[in-house]
């Protein structure tokens, strides 16, 4: 749909030669402005483009595959383990026994060969480990369920990063309209006072102080222009982009929150990442020192297999098996024993951090939620004086080239005029930014 302004144009009766380019070139500049805002990338593209090129999420990811790969350890303790042993014996003598019998001369006989080769192939299989496997799986499987709500939390963070930084370059695009406004209406005071000074109607200290006025205007305007390109770069950085890549952003409206303090910190304290990921810790080290007491329980396997010793002097040279064997440590000193207390305080440590936690999140939500009401505040008073002084510049401009104004007045509103604008822009971009946080602050980012 073409707006109603260039419709306009287009359907203006305009005759001759001049009206058929008229109408083209206006509707190609329409395509061309419509393009330009299609083009214009939204804070979820943003979201999309900063996870799939984020080094910092790509290493939190790698630490859930850990995770998963010392799961999958875990799991292996309880399948049968395959064992092959092998050596080559070289003895000084050659074993033998004494044969000492009555009225039989003293004797002896070999036993075994000097050299000889041995090996054995063996199946072994856990039997009963008085719950050391099966600690050591679910401590895994807690740890798998830390290491992903660490990512989820790594993921929320960077979006926040990305936020702050999409948020940057619009309030630096709007410091530079600012700036470049602020530019042109100086320059046009400026010339009006030359007009009036070459006329003799003013002295030439006020042009000066005009002339003054403009220059200092184009130093913020430069500034202002610089601000951008590294607010910019910084946003290009954070979606793996080249830092002087083109940056073309969607504008957008803050979120306004209706729900309570207190229902909004009940959402939080339920939703947060973090504290799942150290619920998951407490889980995973109470299940390790679990598996570090089962210990010193009883070690019970199966072992079959196949055994072979290089004997001459023996009837069966290979031999199959079957074992159950038992291994238990009836005292290890306490070492299993304080293991598993060491583990224990750690658990209680990380509960500890975790009540630490939670009083953070609630502070995290106030803060926010307060910033994000201040903020709303901000941008209706904020409003109000910006259409004061649009007024209040107006009128010093007309007085002074009536002749009933000063220059000092024209340039007072014109800088009131600018401030007035950048706290509206900054209200609005505060507000946004205050939403974005709440969101972050209730795990919903």
């Amino acid at each position: 749909m073409v707006p109603g302004r260039i419709r306009h144009f287009l359907e203006r009766g305009r005759t001759g030669p001049s009206a058929d380019i008229w109408r083209v070139c206006t509707l190609v500049l329409a395509i061309a402005c419509f393009s330009f805002t299609a083009s214009a990338e939204t804070l979820e593209q943003a979201w999309d483009a900063a996870l799939a090129a984020s080094p910092r999420l790509d290493a939190a990811q790698r630490l859930s595959q850990s995770a998963a790969a010392s799961l999958d350890a875990a799991r292996g303790a309880r399948l049968p383990r395959l064992s092959l042993e092998s050596g080559y014996t070289v003895l000084d003598n050659e074993p033998a026994a004494k044969l000492n019998l009555p009225l039989v001369p003293a004797s002896q006989f070999p036993l075994a060969e000097r050299n000889s080769l041995s090996y054995q192939a063996a199946v072994h299989l856990p039997l009963y480990t008085g719950g050391r496997i099966d600690g050591g799986i679910e401590a895994a499987q807690a740890g798998i369920e830390a290491r992903q709500a660490e990512e989820g939390r790594t993921a929320s963070d960077l979006k926040l990063d990305v936020a702050g930084a999409y948020i940057g370059v619009l309030r630096a695009r709007r410091s530079l309209e600012v700036a470049e406004r602020n530019v042109t209406s100086l320059a046009a005071h400026a010339a009006d006072v030359q007009r009036r000074f070459d006329k003799g109607f003013v002295a030439r200290n006020q042009l000066l102080a005009a002339q003054v006025a403009h220059a200092d205007a184009r130093q913020r305007e430069s500034q202002a222009r610089n601000a951008l390109d590294l607010a910019r770069a910084a946003y290009n950085r954070l979606l793996g982009r080249d830092l002087t890549a083109a940056v073309t952003l969607e504008e957008f409206e803050p979120h306004r929150y209706t729900d309570s303090i207190e229902a909004l910190t009940a959402r939080a304290l339920a939703q947060r990442l973090e504290l799942r990921a150290l619920d998951a810790q407490i889980n995973a080290i109470k299940h390790r020192a679990s598996a570090q007491r089962a210990g010193a329980a009883p070690q019970v396997q199966l072992s079959v297999g196949q055994r072979y010793q290089e004997n001459r002097y023996q009837v069966h040279q290979r031999q199959n098996f079957a074992m159950v064997g038992l291994n238990w440590d009836l005292f290890d000193g306490g070492i299993a024993r304080h293991q598993a207390a060491a583990t224990a305080q750690q658990a209680a440590a990380v509960a500890a951090e975790r009540d630490e936690l939670r009083s953070r999140i609630q502070l995290q939500v106030r803060r926010a939620w307060l910033d994000e009401r201040e903020t709303r505040q901000r941008i209706a008073v904020a409003r109000e004086a910006l259409a004061q002084a649009e007024e209040g510049l107006r009128v010093a401009r007309s007085r002074y080239r009536e002749g009933l104004g000063t220059n000092t007045e024209v340039l007072d509103a014109e800088t009131q005029r600018t401030l007035s604008y950048n706290n509206h822009d900054n209200a609005n971009y505060d507000a946004i930014f205050a939403g974005l946080r709440l969101r972050h602050a209730l795990g919903e980012l």
